[in-house]
């Protein structure tokens, strides 16, 4: 399946006025991520970064706008400021990586332990929840005792 690559813009940097404009954005962050499913799996990869844009005096200018049709005009800005095919270059090659690993961790069992299995995990933590629950409950049980024994002697 062919990758299918998508924009997200999470914030953009603007001046209240300058030059004359309001809301003059100067800087554009970006996530770029492509992802492609394979055997059943959806493999993904991100390119995040900022770009940034200068406005002077008499240069086109487009008012923002919290619209989806502004949205698409700020993705041009990033089109046509940014070296998308590299983007995109980049953003495959990590996933082919991902599909299909060159590299893989080696360790000697007995000096690395194997990781904890995820019912391990869950016990260990169900304990330890439990341990604190039961704490917690002996402590109201004897503030109630305490409680009930001085106000119970006067």
């Amino acid at each position: 399946m062919a990758i299918i690559y998508k924009w997200d813009i999470p914030a953009m940097n603007s001046h209240v006025q300058s030059e004359g404009q309001e809301n003059v954005i100067y800087t554009v962050h970006y996530r770029y991520t492509g992802s492609e499913e394979s055997g059943g799996k959806t493999y993904s990869s991100t390119n995040i970064g900022t770009q940034s844009y200068t406005y002077a005096a008499g240069d086109s200018f487009t008012p923002y706008e919290d619209t989806e049709d502004f949205q698409n005009i700020v993705i041009g800005w990033l089109e046509g400021s940014l070296d998308v095919p590299a983007m995109q270059a980049s953003i495959a090659a990590s996933i082919e990586s991902q599909i299909t690993p060159v590299n893989e961790d080696l360790y000697f069992t007995w000096q690395n332990p194997q990781p904890p299995t995820v019912e391990e995990v869950v016990e260990e933590v169900v304990e330890e929840v439990v341990e604190e629950v039961v704490e917690e409950v002996v402590e109201e049980v004897v503030e109630e005792e305490e409680s009930e024994s001085t106000s119970g002697g006067e």
